[in-house]
């Protein structure tokens, strides 16, 4: 067989028995300097966030377990219930003619073991101890 090349190998090629070509001389005379790269700004608009609702301003509808309270004032008037203890001795709560803390004053109480319901009338003062939290049922 003959030796006038093959498939990987092309005429002048040092494979073939023949002369390598010359390629092109590169010459790096120094480091190359990157340029930087542009600096690209993108405006964006913010929308503002919508207001948050609130609560309409006046007494609350919910409140602690634990605590005094003047209806009409610091609670609403109205029906409110909770589910019963927080755990402790039981719930105790009280509606009074006034802030005196004597027993005279006190219109209506009850010890709960459960779940319960009192309607609170403006003017009042309602007194809650160890119960969950209240809240307006009507």
């Amino acid at each position: 067989m003959g030796a006038s090349g093959g498939a990987d190998t092309e005429p002048g090629d040092a494979k073939a028995g023949g002369t390598a070509k010359p390629g092109p001389t590169v010459t790096v005379t120094g480091a190359a300097k990157a340029r930087p790269a542009p600096t690209v700004t993108k405006t964006v608009t913010a929308k503002p966030e919508p207001p948050k609702k609130t609560e309409a301003s006046g007494p609350a509808t919910s409140f602690s377990g634990d605590g005094e309270y003047l209806v009409g004032e610091d609670i609403a008037a109205g029906t409110y219930k909770t589910a019963g203890s927080d755990g402790s001795f039981g719930c105790y709560w009280e509606r009074a003619k006034d802030a005196s803390g004597e027993f005279g004053s006190i219109i209506a109480n009850n010890n709960l073991e459960g779940p319960g319901r009192v309607t609170l009338n403006k003017g009042e003062y309602f007194k809650t101890n160890r119960c969950a939290e209240w809240k307006r049922a009507g």
